[in-house]
């Protein structure tokens, strides 16, 4: 039982990781699109 409750929080905690990590890229993309249509 612990063992699939830890596993479960290790899954819960990669997913909120990878949330984060695209989140992060989207804005990412948005900064570099709104930066790069000045500079042109």
């Amino acid at each position: 039982m612990k063992k699939l409750l830890v596993l479960a929080l290790i899954a819960l905690g990669g997913l909120l990781i990878w949330r984060k990590v695209q989140a992060d890229r989207a804005e990412l993309d948005l900064w570099t699109e709104a930066t790069g249509s000045d500079n042109n």
